[in-house]
């Protein structure tokens, strides 16, 4: 079987995983990697066998796909520049800096036939894959997506770089549009918003209450869905899911009627799951689960909370 030839553009923090794990799969030829950081990139290439470019544009022609994993604010350009010339692309979330430059992508990857998938990792956790089986209805939703400082990560706010996860977790357990959004948030340390939290009300009568911090003292995710028959706490730190809910068999026990389970899930590799599900959309040319569409829905909905969290900043100084 002949094997699919990939690149990866972009190899700091996060793009040199997708290098290391892409060049351990048997199906995939890793080209080349690509970062304008001269000592970084040759370091990546010679640690993953592969060749080491300064400039994306020179694996045009080489590759049938590529990860990108540059900054926020390039991920337009280099995608549309692959995009047009017949290549799939992985693209690091959020999508784009802007629904326009989304729709532009989309609409490119449409005529051409190409693939786009949006690097949305927490769809391939365990623990919310797991959670599929007992999630049905949800009425109210809470997620805490707290942590540490990390510097690298400040091009954008909290809200494109952590709750956008969230998001996206969300709209793919809630089937219903959005009716309206309340948020607030401010810039602690970096100049970009740095602790967020918004309300989320949809058309179904379900609400979210969405909280993201990338200025606390410990790294926390959790999410809690709670629904007409059963209460559902999903610990990605710990690896645990609690399932509550009701039961014929006894009215005894802590909460009379219902029954408690703890749940253990098994501690995979989101990001792995994620290059190869591309991988195999690529190779059987099938629409992703992630798909640029989908992408662009996460993408929509937290620059909506950013708009609400700058008017009602700007309206604060006034």
């Amino acid at each position: 079987m002949k094997k699919l030839r990939i690149g990866v553009v972009g190899v700091g923090y996060l793009g040199k995983f997708h290098a290391e794990k892409y060049a351990r799969m048997d199906n995939v030829e890793l080209v080349g990697v690509v970062d304008i950081n001269p000592s970084q990139v040759e370091s990546v290439a010679k640690e993953v066998r592969s060749r080491a470019y300064l400039d994306y544009k020179d694996l045009i022609g080489k590759v049938d796909a590529v990860s990108i994993a540059v900054p926020t604010s390039a991920h337009f350009a280099v995608s549309r520049d692959f995009l047009k010339n017949n290549v799939d692309v992985l693209i690091e979330k959020p999508m784009t800096k802007s629904l326009e430059e989304a729709d532009e992508l989309i609409r490119i990857s449409e005529a051409g036939d190409r693939i786009i998938q949006v690097g949305q990792l927490e769809r391939f956790n365990p623990g919310v894959v797991a959670s599929k089986q007992f999630v049905e209805n949800p009425m109210f939703i809470e997620s805490h997506r707290l942590s540490i400082y990390k510097e690298r990560c400040t091009d954008v706010s909290v809200v494109l770089d952590l709750m956008i996860h969230d998001i996206d977790i969300i709209l793919n357990f809630v089937k219903s549009e959005i009716k309206n959004i309340h948020a607030s948030g401010v810039p602690v340390i970096s100049g970009q918003v740095d602790i967020a939290n918004a309300r989320l009300e949809f058309e179904n009568g379900c609400v979210a209450n969405v909280t993201a911090s990338r200025i606390s003292t410990k790294n926390e995710r959790k999410i809690r869905f709670f629904q007409s028959d059963a209460y559902i706490s999903l610990d990605f730190a710990t690896h645990e899911i609690t399932l509550i809910r009701k039961t014929e068999k006894s009215r005894d026990g802590l909460i009379p009627g219902m029954e408690i389970n703890r749940l253990c899930f098994t501690r995979g590799d989101a990001l792995e799951e994620e290059l190869k599900a591309f991988v195999e959309s690529v190779s059987r040319r099938q629409t992703p689960e992630v798909s640029g569409r989908v992408g662009r829905r996460a993408l929509k909905i937290a620059l909506r909370i950013m708009d609400q969290i700058h008017t009602e900043n700007t309206r604060a100084k006034v």
